[in-house]
């Protein structure tokens, strides 16, 4: 038997991962949407477990919206649901169609970011479970509450990411 060393828990003392919430997780058999909030960006993954380590099956970050047109903050709500719609077409462009949310240590807020962005996957139409109140409402994630500029916006981009091809 393998001795387990304190070196392999250091990500658990530095409180960067919480092994029994993984466990969970991929004991579930579904791929994980991994969602994370940087200090300038939104990162939205799809990751499947390997005994080697995560496979990312695929990844778009906020800094992707630009591509398509989108000239505003990358890390607000708009930008959240646009990054989750964004990888929520290349998941379904590689087959995935049902995950389950892994949010990390980050604590999820009811209309927040990371239910935003989890909107936006389950909008392109991957099956995620989810009750439907924690999700914020269609104005705030079009970005009524920032700008009247925001929501014309909104649309354009949205519309861009649902025409393009693959990326």
């Amino acid at each position: 038997m393998k001795k387990i060393t304190s070196i392999q828990f250091k990500r658990k003392r530095k409180s960067v991962t919480n092994y029994r919430n993984r466990l969970k997780l991929i004991l579930s058999g579904k791929d994980r949407l991994v969602i994370r909030k940087t200090s300038k960006h939104i990162i939205v993954q799809l990751a499947k477990f390997d005994e080697k380590g995560d496979v990312i099956i695929t990844s778009a970050s906020s800094n992707n919206l630009k591509k398509y047109g989108w000239q505003s903050g990358l890390k607000n709500i708009p930008a959240a649901y646009l990054t989750g719609l964004l990888a929520g077409k290349q998941a379904i462009e590689k087959n995935v169609k049902e995950a389950v949310l892994d949010a990390g240590l980050s604590k999820p807020v009811s209309n927040g970011r990371i239910y935003t962005a989890l909107k936006g996957v389950i909008d392109a139409g991957v099956k995620i479970p989810a009750a439907t109140d924690i999700f914020p409402p269609e104005d705030r994630i079009s970005g009524k509450h920032i700008s009247e500029k925001i929501p014309g916006l909104f649309k354009s981009t949205k519309e861009k990411i649902m025409s393009a091809k693959n990326d």
